[in-house]
């Protein structure tokens, strides 16, 4: 049966989803680049709206959620949405249209690969770009999605617990970026010279808005407007407060002085983290994966990647990979039925094999993101070429890639 309070929560769930691209991650990673890369940063977020949401429709949704084959894909029985309509699909979600499950599911698909281009911001050319982004929508993004909530998916037919995308979103598009920086390599002067961000407002607004569509993303994945959604909702905010205050109190102590942006990236950490477990966890437990979280990703990006000397952009590797494998791990550990009779108790709660099944799931999407992410980026880099040349750099992305220019002075 239909309910109309679902689909309402649904529906604005999925818009709140799409904010978190555009404007949320636009906003969020364009202001953390120089001024002469803003637009064509900002550009690859709103273009990555556009462009899953077309390939969903026709084969990315049939692909996740499709009739189950080998319980590694789906088939294409739903290619173009057919059959996919107004009836439930009670596989999925039985109160709400088959169709708005569809475009919910649709927005995790559009964001995750938009987290990559954090990674490798700057020098990557926007053709390469675009191909890169369609091939890896499909050929990671979709079967990781199958195998975690996929009906016949063999991590879900395991019990992994993955309450709105640690796994599916976070560490496959983690993992997969910090290859991307590492096969493109460095930006010219890294190192050697300053590249703060140009505009902290913009970053601050995005993370804002990265955080208020949050409760789409993990309260929504309740699929209806219930208990559950309430309580994912609490966990989401508790988290994400815990962290921030954690990563700006660790920079007060660490360098004398708390900084905005290191409390928009502390909070942003925790959303991060708390992802898998939202649906599963007390909100005690929320604060001690936000403090744990914190802890993690300021080391990675404060100190890690420093003494490894590899440039993640924007700590796309460094927050979303590395922040979405503790969430998965710690779900392992904090989960309880009591929270969520769907789930499974964790670790702490006498279930020791449901860390082992997290670990698992966590290992296996980094394996194969790693490598079908390497495969493309060599692939496109030897068909058209993937980063930019020196002279583009140098100039900047939004003329080079563009022809625009985000600040304009007038005479």
């Amino acid at each position: 049966m239909i309910n109309s309070g679902d689909v309402a929560w649904i529906l604005v769930s999925t818009a709140l989803v799409m904010m978190m691209t555009a404007p949320g991650l636009a906003f969020f990673y364009g202001g953390l680049v120089r001024r002469k890369n803003v637009l064509a940063t900002m550009m690859q977020s709103f273009f990555v709206l556009c462009l899953i949401s077309i390939q969903w429709i026709l084969w990315g949704y049939s692909l996740a959620f499709g009739p189950d084959k080998g319980h590694l894909i789906g088939s294409l029985a739903w290619f173009g949405l057919k059959g996919v309509g107004m009836a439930p699909n009670p596989d999925y979600a039985s109160t709400i249209p088959h169709l708005l499950f569809m475009a919910y599911q649709m927005m995790f698909a559009v964001i995750t690969p938009g987290l990559i281009t954090g990674a490798f911001a700057e020098r990557m050319k926007f053709s390469g770009y675009v191909i890169f982004t369609l091939l890896w929508a499909t050929l990671v993004y979709d079967p990781v999605c199958h195998w975690v909530w996929g009906m016949g998916g063999w991590l879900r037919n395991m019990g992994a617990l993955d309450f709105a995308g640690g796994t599916v979103v976070h560490v496959s598009s983690g993992i997969s970026a910090l290859v991307c920086a590492l096969y493109l390599g460095k930006r010219r002067g890294y190192g050697k010279e300053p590249m703060p961000p140009h505009n902290l407002p913009l970053t601050i607004l995005g993370a804002s808005l990265l955080w208020f569509g949050w409760f789409g993303f993990n309260a929504g994945s309740a699929l209806g407007a219930n208990e559950l959604a309430v309580s994912a909702f609490i966990a989401t905010n508790t988290a994400a407060a815990a962290a921030a205050l954690t990563w700006m109190f660790i920079e007060w102590k660490a360098i004398g002085k708390p900084t905005i942006l290191g409390g928009a990236t502390g909070a942003v950490a925790g959303l991060v983290a708390i992802t898998p477990a939202a649906g599963f966890v007390t909100p005690l437990s929320s604060i001690l994966i936000g403090v744990a979280v914190a802890f993690v990703c300021y080391a990675a990006v404060a100190i890690i990647k420093l003494k490894l000397a590899y440039d993640d952009s924007l700590d796309a590797f460094g927050v979303h990979g590395v922040g979405g494998t503790l969430g998965a791990l710690l779900t392992g550990l904090f989960a309880q039925k009591i929270v969520n009779p769907a789930g499974n108790n964790g670790l702490f709660f006498g279930n020791p094999a449901q860390f082992a099944i997290q670990a698992t799931g966590v290992l296996a999407t980094m394996a194969y993101s790693i490598v079908v992410t390497f495969i493309l980026l060599k692939a496109i880099d030897a068909l058209i070429g993937i980063r930019v040349t020196d002279e583009d750099e140098t100039v900047g992305l939004d003329i080079t890639q563009h022809e625009e220019s985000a600040y304009t002075l007038l005479d």
